[in-house]
């Protein structure tokens, strides 16, 4: 292990007792903002200090093995001891390397998904659609909630476009890397030639902001309209101004919300939305500058990007960003993105290690 990890691991164990003793402190609970935030950063340090105790445990302990190889009564067993101290010790490392890698703020988060049509007309519609099934396949097999924020439906029952919102724990850490383009090649049901055809859909994921203040947006730069909904919905949403558009004025992104009948949640969701939108646009530009020194592994994530190909007729889908390839359509389709989302983030903690391994 390079000196100056186990630098920062030796001042994480001295920052894990200094903050012990802050919580067990008197005044601890006088500033329950700081007490939070205490707690928080305690319960982050505490398994990386254990492992760093473990390692150095069991370094003791392969000292003491060594010694013991001397000793002819004793030196099978400290050969084996060895052995499997050097196995678990390399295993430490690893571990340990990673958990020195940089924090997403942003994993623990909510998202939004944003699906829209592109190329393909009403067959696109219906991969949206059919795309929009499987991540909220994917939420139901973690426990987490869908909440449809917007939508536009097209003539044959796909989406042009959707929004929803997604609320559970590490949501954004497992699905930060859908966001691009996403290509089917199928044959279309209403294809009479059995022709297959390519269409595509882009798909955006973005934290959910906290509140609008976090991304300082000022009421001042806000245009709010109201309008009458269209669509189904029956005689209360086509005969009042429900339907809320909101524009940030200077950025030009536009949010509509008509979904509900109360025009005070349409503005709501419209403002949720708008300030995720936002929050999104400072990340890429961040990214965009880091992207410029070096070549993200997993890609820019660039709406424009075309990052993954579903193939219906070979049964198998593609990733291009990591040359991966499944032959489990059906059940990807499904909702069975575990496989999938865990190559990617091992893809982006590789990288951050050799980025570690370099610093």
């Amino acid at each position: 292990m390079k000196p100056s990890i186990i630098a920062k691991l030796a001042q994480l164990a001295d920052r894990l007792e200094e903050v012990g003793g802050l919580l067990a402190s008197e005044e601890a609970t006088r500033d329950m903002d700081q007490y939070r935030k205490l707690n928080r950063e305690f319960s982050e340090l505490t398994p990386v200090v254990e492992l760093w105790h473990e390692f150095n445990r069991i370094n003791a302990d392969l000292a003491d093995a060594e010694e013991m190889l001397s000793d002819p009564e004793m030196a099978d067993m400290a050969a084996e001891e060895i052995k499997d101290g050097k196995v678990r010790l390399e295993q430490l490392d690893l571990d340990l390397q990673k958990a020195l890698l940089p924090k997403d703020q942003n994993d623990e988060r909510n998202i939004f998904l944003e699906i829209r049509a592109g190329t393909g007309g009403d067959e696109s519609a219906l991969f949206a659609a059919d795309l929009f099934r499987m991540y909220s396949r994917y939420a139901e097999r973690n426990r987490w909630q869908v909440e449809i924020m917007s939508a536009n439906e097209s003539d044959l029952g796909g989406y042009k476009e959707i929004i929803a919102r997604i609320v559970g724990l590490g949501a954004y850490s497992k699905l930060k890397f859908e966001s691009g383009g996403h290509r089917v090649q199928r044959v279309p049901a209403t294809e009479t030639q059995g022709r297959i055809h390519t269409s595509a859909c882009t798909v955006a994921v973005m934290p959910e902001a906290d509140e609008l203040e976090e991304v300082n947006i000022n009421p001042a730069d806000l245009r709010i309209d109201t309008f009458r909904a269209s669509g189904a919905g029956g005689q209360h949403i086509n005969k009042t101004d429900s339907a809320v558009r909101v524009v940030h004025i200077p950025t030009g992104i536009i949010v509509e919300c008509q979904d509900d009948r109360s025009q005070h949640k349409n503005k709501a969701r419209a403002l949720a939305v708008l300030s995720a939108r936002i929050k999104d646009a400072q990340l890429r530009e961040i990214q965009s500058k880091e992207a410029a020194e070096r070549k993200s592994l997993i890609g820019s994530g660039d709406r424009s990007e075309r990052i993954r190909t579903y193939n219906f007729p070979q049964g198998r889908m593609t990733d291009h960003r990591i040359n991966l390839t499944l032959y489990k359509l059906d059940y990807i389709m499904d909702g069975d993105l575990t496989e999938l989302t865990q190559a990617l983030i091992n893809e982006h903690q590789t990288e951050l290690l050799a980025q570690l391994g370099d610093a």
